[in-house]
């Protein structure tokens, strides 16, 4: 009587489980779905065109989340800033019964557009630690000052760049449908500096951001305005020379127009 080998023993039961496991229908596990994420954002625009004829605009930022918007829910505050300027704020003192520049402040690297809005208001969504750490307020943008020291820079800056339309604190609230769609609309006045933007929608969960989503915008100059702008960029002599005879001119045909009348 002979004996199978054991490697025969071997194939055998391999060959037997795989039946098995065909007869059985069993197929290969399958990868487990990707949960959605919480957070999902986009602007209509991504690109804003600034022409002679520009009397300012809007950015529209729309998106979904996962669970419910509302006050017990999911909340959402939509940030956007854009290139780093300088500024100069000079105070008006009284001498001798005349106003002149007194002390002056210069600010460095301070963002030339920020706007803000939410489904509430922020300090009623985030913590005061989270608040201060996100830097969500006009009270709360770094303000790097060299010269003359004092809040009323600070302030006077702030009052400056709100009377502008270039800083905007919760100027309308986010707008939510069915619960989950959101929108925002950040107005965008006629005064904006071209460059890149960046838009930030966060998720606020429990008093904190838990996700976010980063979304870029470019301003650009397009046609005459964009041609101007080149100029007084390369060549600002030409352009300096081109002001003064176009103001000569401008004042001579006055003087004629007044004569004749």
């Amino acid at each position: 009587m002979t004996h199978p080998q054991p490697h025969t023993v071997a194939w055998r039961g391999a060959l037997a489980a795989i039946g098995l496991l065909a007869s059985l229908g069993v197929a290969r596990a399958q990868p487990a779905p990707v949960p959605p994420p919480p957070l999902a954002a986009e602007l209509a625009e991504r690109r804003i065109e600034v022409t002679t004829a520009f009397t300012g605009g809007e950015i529209l930022v729309f998106g979904a989340t996962e669970r419910l918007i509302g006050e017990r829910g999911d909340e959402i505050v939509v940030l956007a800033t854009g290139p780093l300027t300088s500024m100069v704020v000079r105070e008006k003192i009284q001498v001798l019964g005349f106003w002149i520049n007194g002390p002056t402040a210069r600010f460095n690297r301070i963002p030339a557009y920020w706007a803000l809005a939410g489904t509430r208001a922020v300090e009623e969504m985030l913590a005061a630690d989270e608040r201060g750490e996100q830097r969500l307020g006009l009270d709360l943008i770094p303000l790097p000052q060299l010269g003359a020291r004092g809040p009323q820079f600070r302030d006077a800056l702030r009052e400056l760049k709100q009377r502008d339309g270039l800083w905007v604190d919760q100027a309308a609230p986010v707008e939510v449908s069915g619960g989950r769609l959101f929108h925002a609309r950040l107005p965008v006045p006629s005064t904006v500096t071209t460059g890149t933007y960046r838009v930030q929608v966060m998720l606020v969960r429990a008093g904190r951001v838990a996700a976010r989503q980063e979304l870029q915008l470019d301003v650009v100059r397009v046609g005459t305005a964009a041609q101007i702008a080149d100029v007084a960029r390369n060549q600002p002599m030409l352009y300096g020379l081109a002001c003064v005879v176009l103001a000569a001119l401008a004042g001579w045909l006055g003087s004629v127009l007044f004569r004749r009348s």
